[in-house]
């Protein structure tokens, strides 16, 4: 597991549950994880950079390419050390159970759920409706600590 600095023990739900809303564009994805690596940056959440970038990534990815509406990306810090990265999109579809990651190794495309099991610490997804929109959450939490 990872070390969260001290500034990082400062940082508060209410400072940390933020992203960017998407368009339905694969170049979104560079910038939702430029976006993501800025706001962990700036909590002082740097040790979790290179694996939030990773689950963001698959998560979005899979958002923008796999549905035809918007998209969003939330980071929500929990203390004492929860990181929970999601993704929005329109579509309230369930999202297909990841393969195990030994049978997607060699694939181009299918391992971005399998990914996101094998590298956050717990993963899920919830439909979503609101103001008569319709659509779904899926999340992945790492621990800090």
């Amino acid at each position: 597991m990872k070390t969260v600095p001290c500034s990082a023990s400062r940082t508060t739900v209410s400072s940390l549950d933020r992203g960017p809303h998407i368009p339905n564009d694969i170049r979104a994805v560079t910038v939702s994880r430029r976006t993501l690596r800025l706001i962990l940056t700036v909590h002082g959440l740097i040790t979790l950079v290179d694996i939030a970038e990773l689950l963001a990534t698959e998560l979005v990815a899979n958002a923008v390419r796999h549905t035809k509406g918007p998209a969003a990306l939330r980071v929500r810090w929990s203390p004492p050390g929860t990181l929970r990265i999601g993704a929005w999109d329109a579509d309230p579809s369930p999202p297909q159970p990841p393969a195990p990651l030994t049978a997607v190794l060699e694939r181009e495309d299918g391992r971005g759920l399998a990914l996101v099991r094998a590298c956050s610490d717990v993963w899920g997804w919830q439909p979503l409706v609101r103001d008569g929109s319709r659509g779904k959450f899926v999340w992945c939490e790492v621990g800090a600590a």
